[in-house]
């Protein structure tokens, strides 16, 4: 056989396995739509289910020998599960805006394209239009891996009715955009902890230029599409949004800077055996409050991943914990544990159990 005629049964082979897939796709989705239909019939309409999109995922990955990475595979997946998902209605979403924002692009990662986002101008907004049923869901950054925690979400955790019912770790990657030409700018403009995250390549590369903070990386990008004397730091996705053009890539100073956000819902999650639960606390005043408080977990052995403290609003050096360790509320271990940090607490809140993000 030639090499032209091995090429073409090669060719006609992909053709049978393409013709495959979209039956396989579109029989999927007939399937999700006749889900869909049931749930009309009864009281639990939700469409978007976590711990069962988390199970799908977590099994998939795992069944998967190559040659594609267990991340395209995810990624591929997550997208057939939205289509799916759209068959039946699409979430809303709230998130901050404007357009190109990390938070659309996390939003978009978690809940696949097949999902309506509403962009809002503050955090607070997000927190807003979600707790009034204007949106289903909520994505909201809550710390960065070099910057910590952002402070307006942690405030707005300790109040709001919504629940965590995911979280997205996503891998952040600045770029410095200008209009096309631009080579000697006047000013930077960026959300705050941004221009901390490219602090030292800043200083270095654009000595004496002034750091305009603005309210997110997207409004940086719209402002410098309208001046030429003006940058900004923000996503690839911000310079097709705005008509800028790339000007340097990664200019992050941590080469692996990350930011992860929260999804909020209205409705607890269940159990999917590898869950993290998140909780706010704060100690009466008397020593070694938060090594006693803190002992019920490592006495139930429950892993603590993270812990992160808040100057609280009801006084002088008081604090507001945040912590999260793995598990879920409905474990006995957890509950029991959590049972008797409430005991001691001064202020207790559980604010979710949901999912790990892979």
């Amino acid at each position: 056989m030639t090499k032209e005629a091995e090429i073409e049964t090669l060719r006609r082979q992909i053709d049978e396995i393409d013709a495959d897939l979209l039956a396989l796709v579109n029989r999927r989705v007939r399937l999700a739509q006749a889900v869909g239909r049931k749930k009309a019939k009864g009281e639990d309409k939700v469409v978007y289910r976590p711990e069962r999109e988390a199970l799908i995922l977590d099994r998939i990955v795992k069944l998967n020998q190559g040659p594609l990475p267990s991340e395209k595979i995810e990624w591929l997946f997550r997208e057939v599960i939205s289509l799916c998902r759209a068959a039946e209605a699409k979430p809303l979403v709230a998130a901050l805006g404007p357009a190109g924002t990390y938070s659309e692009l996390a939003a978009i990662r978690h809940f696949g394209h097949e999902v309506d986002v509403t962009l809002a101008a503050s955090i607070d907004e997000v927190f807003r239009l979600t707790e009034a049923d204007t949106t289903q869901y909520a994505v909201v950054p809550v710390e960065n891996s070099t910057e910590g925690g952002v402070g307006n979400t942690l405030d707005r955790l300790l109040n709001t009715p919504l629940t965590i019912c995911g979280e997205i770790d996503f891998r952040v990657r600045h770029c410095l955009l200008g209009l096309s030409g631009t080579a000697a700018p006047k000013a930077v403009s960026a959300h705050q902890q941004a221009l901390a995250q490219c602090r030292l390549w800043l200083d270095l590369n654009l000595p004496g230029v002034d750091l305009v903070s603005v309210r997110s990386n997207a409004e940086a990008a719209r402002q410098a599409a309208g001046d030429a004397d003006c940058v900004a730091i923000a996503s690839e996705e911000a310079a097709d949004a705005y008509g800028l053009t790339v000007l340097h890539r990664n200019i992050e100073d941590q080469p692996g800077n990350s930011t992860r956000f929260l999804v909020l819902g209205h409705r607890r999650v269940e159990r999917t055996g590898t869950d993290k639960t998140s909780v706010a606390i704060s100690v009466r005043n008397r020593p070694g409050a938060l090594q006693a408080l803190l002992a019920p977990l490592s006495e139930n052995d429950i892993d603590m991943t993270r812990v992160e403290s808040r100057p609280s609003s009801t006084g002088l050096w008081k604090y507001i914990f945040f912590i999260d360790f793995a598990g879920h509320v409905g474990e006995p271990a957890v509950a029991r544990a959590l049972a008797e940090i409430e005991e001691q607490a001064a202020m207790f809140k559980i604010l979710g159990s949901y999912p790990k993000s892979s």
